[in-house]
């Protein structure tokens, strides 16, 4: 049986950017299953704030300080992770070296205050059924926040390396994208946490 070449197609890129990649899609539908679980995690607040006339139970308010600036700081972070993300499509590993150690920078005060946000806590996870989904809420978005942070590092020492070309700046790209997903899924939690209780 005879072979015949339709089309040479050894000059096409290897990698690419955004959702032409099947890993976007892989992340995409993380962030689906994520946002999904912390819906459920906001409906559990709302339904037992709905059944508990005096909301929080047994509690003051929480405190604003750390939570306010970890939420400032969150949404600072997006610009120079946007900036990353485009100088990861333009391949500048200059700045994709640079823009990745203040994401790790950023990402470890990040996860500082976020300790402090909650040493400041009035109330124990087993206190109560408000204690308990106070903290399975933080609990659940510091997990996310502390395994993008470690992603983050991993990728900027891979930028440092002999590795640091073609496909690693899709996965420079890809971070980014999973970055703004924990960056914009804390305001509502936020808002809800600490603000609602005081409306």
């Amino acid at each position: 049986m005879e072979y015949r070449a339709v089309s040479d197609v050894s000059e096409l890129p290897t990698y690419a950017f955004g959702s032409r990649v099947t890993m976007w899609w892989g992340t995409l539908a993380f962030c689906v299953l994520e946002g999904t679980g912390f819906a459920l995690g906001i409906a559990a607040y709302l339904y037992l704030a709905y059944l508990n006339p005096e909301w929080p139970l047994s509690a003051p308010h929480p405190d604003l300080f750390w939570s306010t600036a970890h939420t400032m700081l969150m949404i600072v972070s997006l610009l120079p992770n946007r900036l990353v993300q485009q100088a990861a499509r333009r391949e500048d590993l200059i700045k994709v070296r640079l823009l990745l150690v203040v994401m790790v920078a950023i990402g470890i005060v990040l996860a500082g205050f976020r300790v402090m946000e909650i040493a400041a806590l009035h109330v124990r996870w087993d206190e109560n059924a408000y204690g308990s989904i106070l903290w399975m809420l933080l609990g659940l978005h510091t997990v996310h926040l502390v395994t993008d942070v470690v992603d983050t590092f991993v990728v900027a020492v891979l930028m440092f390396t002999r590795h640091a070309f073609g496909k690693r700046f899709s996965d420079v790209d890809d971070n980014a994208f999973y970055w703004d997903f924990v960056a914009l899924s804390w305001l509502p939690i936020y808002l809800l946490l600490y603000w609602g209780p005081r409306l």
